[in-house]
């Protein structure tokens, strides 16, 4: 039936139009991706990750060492609603965000009509007949994504409200006495007493849990940090071992710290500590040892980490804010 064959092979032209499509655009978009993760190659990679148990959507108290509000988290377990606790268990990622269904629900829509689009004669957004046409899908994709993030912003807004007014701030959270360096020992006005050995302890985290993801020692990590922030750590690894580049944090020095809540959770502690610090951040190829991205010398970062100790054990971190 000749007229079938011609369907059939309309049909075959249009799947490989799809094919070479997505590659094109992919080599275009996914550059850029790298490009914004990698400005921040140290541990975290400059993200709001993890999880604060009940707090996780109530910002932590301002202190004289992150003045500024902690931006809220682009990755974490918890859910709006939920308690907070054994929130290690679950999936994270961009679409697990709050407000992650309503994502994949706009990703899924756009992706299944573009595709349908193009294997129907519609073409993906409205056809790929010239350059121009190319350009303008990529456009749309980049309207797309602001459109994504927009919505991720509004449902953060829409649920941090319910958890600031259920939460119970610490007054007065930041320390009131300082040293040169390091640590100020707290006003001890906190719900929940933070020893100088605890201090000590966030600073020797700080050291350590860059040291090992420098050496990509994820069973250290695992020692270090909660189950959520390993998985991000191994992801973010993962990431550069398909770049076949290795992140080297050195000389990590803790210049200023504040505890800006402490509190308690059931059978867990919770301590929130601003935390502004020095480093040697560098990204290397993993063959030849070329500097690929970041300095030799040393940088600075602000950013409130959050440590949990479980009745009877040490501290781990359970979440990393950017100031």
């Amino acid at each position: 039936m000749p007229g079938m064959e011609e369907k059939v092979m309309r049909f075959t032209q249009r799947g490989r139009a799809i094919a070479q499509t997505l590659a094109v655009v992919l080599s275009l978009v996914l550059p850029l991706m790298l490009t914004v993760s990698s400005a921040d190659a140290r541990v975290g990679g400059g993200l709001s990750s993890g999880s604060r148990g009940t707090r996780t959507f109530s910002a932590p108290p301002s202190t004289s060492t992150a003045p500024s509000a902690a931006q809220p988290f682009n990755r974490t377990f918890t859910e709006p609603g939920s308690s907070g606790l054994g929130a290690s268990t679950a999936g994270g990622g961009f679409f697990n965000r709050p407000g992650g269904g309503m994502l994949r629900g706009l990703a899924a829509g756009f992706l299944g009509a573009g595709l349908l689009g193009m294997l129907f004669g519609g073409g993906l957004f409205g056809g790929l007949g010239g350059l121009s046409s190319l350009f303008g899908l990529i456009l749309q994709i980049g309207l797309i994504v602001v459109v994504v993030r927009l919505a991720m912003s509004w449902w953060q807004r829409r649920a941090t409200p319910a958890y600031a007014s259920g939460a119970t701030q610490a007054p007065g959270g930041a320390s009131t006495y300082r040293t040169g360096s390091g640590f100020g020992l707290g006003s001890g006005s906190a719900p929940l007493e933070i020893a100088p050995a605890d201090y000590e302890a966030f600073e020797r985290l700080l050291s350590d849990i860059q040291a090992a993801w420098s050496n990509e020692d994820v069973a250290k990590l695992h020692t270090l940090a909660t189950p959520e922030m390993v998985s991000y750590f191994t992801d973010d690894l993962q990431r550069n071992k398909a770049r076949n580049v290795v992140n080297k944090v050195s000389a990590t020095k803790l210049l200023q710290g504040d505890l800006a809540e402490a509190w308690r959770e059931g059978e867990s502690d919770y301590a929130s500590v601003a935390m502004r610090f020095s480093m040697i951040d560098k990204t290397v190829d993993r063959v030849s040892g070329r500097l690929v991205e970041g300095s030799e010398q040393p940088s600075e970062a602000t950013e409130v980490w959050t440590f949990l100790r479980p009745r009877g054990a040490n501290w781990e971190l359970s979440a990393i804010q950017q100031a």
